[in-house]
């Protein structure tokens, strides 16, 4: 590639990340949420996102984007950016799930956290850790972790309505790829989670052999309790109760 392609392409990636940034609400940010795009490109974007005080460098790697409060600009709590620096893979739960998703403007004072080790890890001791979540989470992005915890605890801690919720859940769903990974890693995860995601994406339009794979194994004679998203279009087809 010659020096002007190059340069093009680090352009067209550093717009892609700042309009990523732009869209994601308040949320943290590493180099691995933008891994379909040149990891050079991505460093420089996210360190000059940092230096026009759009992102806030919080940890080696680890950005934060705010959004303006009554109180002042939000802050990240300590435990979540204490589980972007660890090892094996942390998601999101609770009402920290729903946070991250957009689903809820409460930053709660004590950190919620799945993670498939099967010990929670020291930086997280003042957090409330569900240790032992299927190691085919491995991969999955923060966000997309905290979509399958969201949907395992059905939708409890969303401070939007169900119709909203389910709008939101859409949005973040939309992207093929995100949905793919999410199917790959749905076989571990409880059958609800299954038929929740199952459900959604035939609202989607997702592929049938997608929404085929989530529909297998589950047994048909079974009902699932979907919480808040029991109004989903497609809830009785995928065995809501």
């Amino acid at each position: 590639m010659n020096a002007a392609k190059t340069q093009k392409s680090r352009r067209s990636a550093a717009a892609t990340v700042r309009e990523r940034v732009a869209r994601g609400g308040q949320r943290l940010w590493k180099h691995s949420d933008f891994d379909d795009l040149p990891p050079g490109a991505v460093a420089q974007a996210l360190s000059r996102l940092a230096r026009e005080g759009v992102l806030q460098r919080v940890a080696k790697g680890v950005y934060y984007h705010s959004e303006p409060t009554s109180f002042g600009p939000s802050i990240p709590s300590s435990d979540a950016v204490a589980a972007e620096t660890f090892n094996a893979p942390v998601h999101p739960s609770g009402l920290s799930a729903a946070n991250v998703l957009g689903l809820s403007t409460q930053n709660p004072r004590r950190g919620e956290f799945a993670t498939h080790a099967a010990a929670a890890p020291r930086a997280l001791r003042n957090a409330l850790v569900h240790t032992g979540r299927p190691l085919a989470r491995t991969g999955l992005t923060a966000e997309e972790g905290a979509i399958l915890e969201f949907l395992r605890q059905r939708g409890v801690y969303s401070d939007l309505p169900p119709d909203a919720t389910a709008e939101r859940l859409r949005a973040l769903l939309a992207d093929d790829e995100r949905f793919r990974r999410l199917v790959r890693a749905a076989p571990s995860e409880p059958p609800r989670v299954r038929a929740m995601l199952g459900a959604l994406g035939e609202e989607l339009h997702k592929s049938p052999k997608l929404l085929g794979q989530l529909r297998r194994g589950l047994n048909p004679l079974s009902r699932f309790d979907f919480g808040l998203l029991e109004s989903l279009r497609y809830a009785r087809e995928w065995q809501a109760k």
